[in-house]
């Protein structure tokens, strides 16, 4: 491997644009695999173009000439024996008119168009023909992910040169037995140059046997990197939990309903872990409404009765003060101290806080990321509990290993309403062992769900408020296409603004991410205690808002926000015996991935149904939140497509640990060289 400098034509510029491909050296180009191909084989006679198709001619310029206009460019006609065409450029530069003279012959490839002189190419790749110019390719040509100011020829260049002198020092990391018997540098080779009768479907739909090689290489290296990641923390001591005998059962039993049977599951399997020496390490999915908060508690009985401390975390105020509360309310007249603590606290109530969770006064915490802040020091951490865990940084929970005490890490239990689909679970959350809650508690209603178009707002309107002068309530939420909090609460103001003047009559509250925890909470407060009619609100209120008497929900614009969030929001509403109804408001023109949303939506309430169609739709990176880096941090695969190779690739990865620990680290330095490293056992 060697920095892209060292190649033959790569100079500052250059190497500036490939860094912003993440190119840096030799191993970087051969990684970087082509997003098509083109057939440039043979010359096709100009009397056979097609509009709209790409060829390999070959000709004569006849003349060359700047024709006047808006833009400035200049026009080459080429001509073969059997007709010609017009070449043109609208950036013309030294070496461009030097090779476009009128007598040379020149190769061009390049898509058929009609301009203003009939069949024209727009920007061809041209290449001058001399006695030493070799004959057309004999393999398809790989059109590789660029960037502006680096043109395909050049990238091609330096790919070729690093496959010639560098893919033979590529080590093979993998065991031929697990790879279907092509080599790495077998596999690099084919998919940078196939040959021309290759099977261009395949290598479209990325199925080939070549390309299939490195996706599984990919895969088994991100298994890796979880697999560690857990041996890492596992490695290190964790307090074992007896089962609660005491607080668990004072708890249900001050409870106006039963758990279901998978909430009772569930906790079982939590409370075997919880009584291992080795930290818990699971992630709990439920769908919208199914008592994932609950499970939580029993939960942290357990550390508690032992003395130990509990943290629970949760990504906005909202949602924290929601825990914070329903803690309150189940472990206060247990006789257990439940301290509250975020970012906008007062500073006196913080260092308050702060003295209680350092002293173990405060056993039960819930609080926000400040939780995670170095100075926050707790005395006897057990067990921390984080909601929604997709909102978090993958590695920020392992933040929290350093607040348990020496030489002990605390029990971790990750939660989310969010149904994950497996093959994102074992990709995301790979380091975890999961659990499912698939059972909502009795006396849930199915919630119908209708999609109106934006223009029909004002009948909306009249008939939500019609249904709350009867009794019921409602929720109106406001989206924007810009994510921003301040434009969100702008949004929502004036629609709160809006409706309050055509109906006087109505109770109507507003919450949104710019106001005062306390005033958020006391609006809150106000409609779970049906003191309000009507809350407009920003997506602040897409996880943990309960309020069993809100029937109706409207969401404006719903065509801006993915499958999960609107089947989160939806979840608001039918937590209680009355019919519920979610009315989807869309702007026309829907685009075809709009309607499929919005199709979903209509015909399901299985939030693991609804996961799994939004992971086809958006992607991974999308779907967790980590859009702005990819899709997972994968280079070669995808998730939605290579999802058939997973539970192989984490059978070899396991294997591979056991096995051959010496061949880990390159795998990962291949193929995450970015990534934390832990150390594995």
């Amino acid at each position: 491997m060697a920095a892209v400098h060292q190649l033959k034509g790569v100079g500052s510029a250059s190497a500036a644009l490939l860094e912003k491909l993440h190119i840096f050296n030799t191993d970087d180009l051969l990684f970087h695999l082509p997003r098509d191909y083109e057939d440039r084989s043979t010359i096709i006679a100009m009397n056979q173009l097609q509009v709209g198709r790409s060829y390999l001619l070959e000709g004569i310029v006849k003349s060359t000439d700047f024709p006047p206009g808006k833009r400035k460019s200049m026009a080459v006609a080429l001509q073969d024996e059997f007709g010609s065409i017009t070449l043109r450029f609208y950036h013309v530069y030294q070496a461009l008119t030097e090779r476009a003279k009128v007598g040379n012959r020149l190769r061009v490839f390049g898509e058929v168009r009609v301009g203003a002189r009939g069949l024209e190419m727009y920007h061809p790749e041209i290449q001058l023909i001399t006695a030493h110019t070799p004959l057309p390719d004999t393999q398809l040509t790989a059109i590789y992910p660029c960037t502006e100011g680096l043109t395909q020829p050049k990238l091609r260049s330096y790919i070729d040169q690093a496959l010639e002198q560098y893919s033979h020092e590529l080590d093979e990391l993998l065991p031929q037995r697990y790879c279907n018997g092509y080599a790495l540098k077998q596999a690099l080779h084919y998919i940078h140059h196939p040959p021309v009768d290759a099977n261009m479907l395949q290598l479209a739909q990325a199925v080939h046997p070549a390309q299939q090689r490195l996706i599984f290489e990919e895969l088994v290296a991100h298994q890796l990197s979880l697999l560690t990641r857990r041996a890492y923390i596992q490695h290190i001591q964790a307090p074992a939990f007896a089962p609660s005998k005491k607080f668990s059962r004072q708890l249900l039993k001050s409870l106006p309903f039963e758990m279901t049977g998978a909430q009772k599951r569930v906790s079982q399997e939590i409370a075997h872990d919880l009584s291992q020496n080795k930290p818990m390490l699971r992630l709990v999915q439920g769908d919208v409404g199914a008592g994932k908060t609950l499970v939580a508690g029993v939960a942290a009985c357990h550390a508690l009765e032992e003395n130990w401390q509990v943290a629970l975390m949760a990504p906005t105020e909202i949602l924290a003060e929601q825990h914070y509360l329903n803690f309150k309310k189940w472990f206060e007249p247990l006789g257990l101290n439940v301290v509250w603590l975020a970012g906008k606290q007062k500073a006196k109530q913080r260092a308050e806080a702060e003295t209680q969770i350092k002293t173990g006064d405060a056993q039960l915490v819930v609080g926000t990321h400040a939780l995670f802040q170095e100075h926050v020091e707790f005395r006897k951490l057990g067990l921390v509990i984080i909601d929604e865990q997709h909102r978090f940084g993958v590695d920020q929970r392992l933040a929290l290993r350093n607040k348990g005490q020496d030489n002990t890490t605390p029990h971790q239990l990750v939660m989310t309403a969010t149904p994950i689909p497996r093959t994102l679970a074992m990709s995301a959350y790979g380091d975890l062992d999961t659990s499912v809650i698939d059972e909502l508690p009795p006396g849930r209603t199915p919630i119908q769900t209708v999609t109106i178009p934006l223009d029909r707002r004002e009948e909306v309107l009249a008939r939500i408020a019609t249904n709350c002068s009867e009794g019921k309530q409602a929720y109106w939420v406001c989206t924007l296409v810009e994510q921003s909090e301040t434009l969100d609460a702008q949004a929502a103001e004036a629609t709160f603004q809006d409706i309050q003047t055509r109906f006087p009559e109505l109770k109507i509250g507003l919450v949104h991410g710019k106001m005062k925890a306390d005033d958020k909470q006391n609006v809150m407060q106000q409609f779970k205690d049906n003191q309000l009619q009507l809350l407009i609100a920003t997506t602040v209120i897409e996880v943990g808002v309960d309020v069993p008497n809100a029937s109706i929900m409207v969401i404006e614009n719903a065509e801006r926000l993915g499958l999960s969030q609107l089947h989160q929001l939806r979840g608001r509403v039918g937590r209680g015996a009355q019919a519920s109804f979610c009315a989807l408001l869309y702007k026309h023109p829907l685009s075809q991935n709009g309607q499929e949303r919005l199709r979903i939506l209509r015909e399901s309430n299985d939030g693991f149904v609804i996961a799994e169609k939004d992971l086809e739709i958006r992607g991974p990176g999308e779907l967790l939140g980590t859009k702005q880096t990819g899709d997972l941090g994968f280079r070669v695969a995808k998730l939605e497509r290579d999802q058939h190779l997973l539970d192989q690739a984490h059978q070899v990865a396991g294997k591979i640990l056991a096995e051959h620990p010496d061949q880990v680290e390159a795998l990962l330095q291949r193929w995450l060289p970015q990534a934390p490293r832990y150390a594995y056992v």
